[in-house]
């Protein structure tokens, strides 16, 4: 009977947008996690509960969906003229593996206020009261984030009236700036916008048909397709589509064709190991609905709807970095978020999701020839739920 007592490693659990998750100082990990691999993976997920073949996470800190199954370390930058580098696992729920290929929005708010949180910020920046400039480097795809925090009296400042749809309660403010967003590593674009080089595609999913697609790296490799093609009017909320095992099966269909069209896997059955990117999104002209919540949604207040799947389900809102990927998306002409949003040129747009609306902004150009978008924009919030130390069995990081 193995009696030992398990570890305690101090962990702060933090909402950051719509998501939350478990945050980690790297120098706190079992020095088995502190590097990429086996021992780091099971760590994250034994934190989680994962894999739970119950989908529940009784026995763990996950909170079975998408939003909630989420570990986040944070370090001193090793990167010049940043404060700190921030790293993120997408812990699958019921399936044994932990995703790094992309990174979350939402909890991008949460890293850059557990970056002040955990003394990684020069003292002298940080305002008595005003706004705290956070240089983040964000590791898993090497890019930028510049996060704007309000601080009173020293302190980040958590409490305030700023509401996000798809979040109970108001919060403060936290402004993010996504600076070069597009995926520069990935697709067969070399770094491209467009890993096809194309505004519209037409992929050939099996078992659905032809579609017209727009396939787009800016924030997350992502996959839109018009609602209307695939049967739907864009003003879904969850229980439409995950309650629905064949609608959920033409979604991965998609999002399997989409991910081979970029480059970014293979063979299909790669895709079972890079759950977390693409993303999979379907957009539609502006109509009215009721939110999950019961607001009403009227069209006249949005641009267009925007629907969009994470890890096998269709999201409770909106992913902090597809909604990077629509505003970079509805800034260019021509893209099918563009033509859903009315066309033209614009350098903002407030979309309608299942639990409300959300605004995002981007500043793209064409050079020579080639898109590119220099920065997106969008406000979150963030809040400590807890911290402390998580416990794990002590034989997690052992193998």
């Amino acid at each position: 009977m193995n009696t030992a007592q398990q570890l305690r490693i101090p962990a702060t659990y933090l909402r950051g947008g719509t998501s939350k998750g478990v945050f980690f100082r790297l120098e706190d990990l079992p020095a088995a996690a502190q590097v990429p691999g086996l021992a780091r993976d099971r760590l994250f997920q034994r934190v989680i509960g994962s894999p739970d073949p119950y989908g529940k996470h009784t026995d763990g800190m996950g909170g079975a969906t998408s939003s909630t199954s989420k570990c986040v370390i944070l370090s001193p930058s090793t990167q010049p003229g940043h404060d700190v580098d921030y790293l993120y696992g997408q812990v699958s729920i019921d399936t044994d593996f932990v995703d790094w290929s992309g990174n979350c929005g939402n909890l991008s708010t949460g890293a850059a206020a557990f970056a002040i949180h955990a003394g990684y910020v020069d003292a002298a920046r940080i305002p008595d009261h005003g706004v705290c400039t956070v240089r983040i480097w964000q590791a898993n795809i090497g890019k930028t984030i510049i996060a704007h925090v309000p601080v009173t009296n020293g302190q980040v400042q958590e409490t305030g009236e700023f509401e996000l749809d798809g979040v109970t309660f108001p919060a403060a403010e936290i402004v993010l700036e996504f600076i070069d967003p597009s995926d520069d590593g990935e697709g067969e674009g070399d770094g491209a916008l467009f890993p096809t080089g194309n505004l519209i595609d037409e992929l050939d999913v099996p078992g659905v048909g032809r579609l017209k697609a727009t396939m787009i790296t800016a924030g997350i490799p992502t996959v839109f397709v018009n609602a209307a093609d695939i049967g739907y009017a864009g003003t879904e909320l969850q229980p439409a589509i995950n309650e629905d095992k064949v609608a959920l099966a033409k979604m991965e269909a998609i999002r399997v064709a989409g991910a081979l069209r970029m480059g970014l896997i293979r063979a299909p059955e790669e895709a079972l190991k890079r759950q977390h990117t693409p993303k999979v999104a379907f957009v539609a002209a502006a109509a009215s609905y009721t939110s999950s919540g019961g607001k009403i949604i009227d069209a006249s207040s949005i641009d267009l709807n925007v629907r969009a799947l994470s890890m096998g389900k269709l999201h409770h809102a909106m992913m902090g970095t597809a909604a990077v990927a629509i505003g970079t998306a509805a800034a260019i002409p021509g893209t099918l978020v563009n033509l859903a949003a009315g066309g033209g040129e614009r350098s903002a747009v407030r979309f309608g999701h299942p639990s409300g609306t959300l605004r995002v902004g981007a500043e793209a150009s064409c050079v020579e020839g080639q898109w590119v978008v220099t920065k997106a924009i969008m406000s979150r919030s963030a809040r400590v739920l807890m911290e402390g130390w998580v416990r794990v069995p002590p034989t997690v990081t052992q193998d």
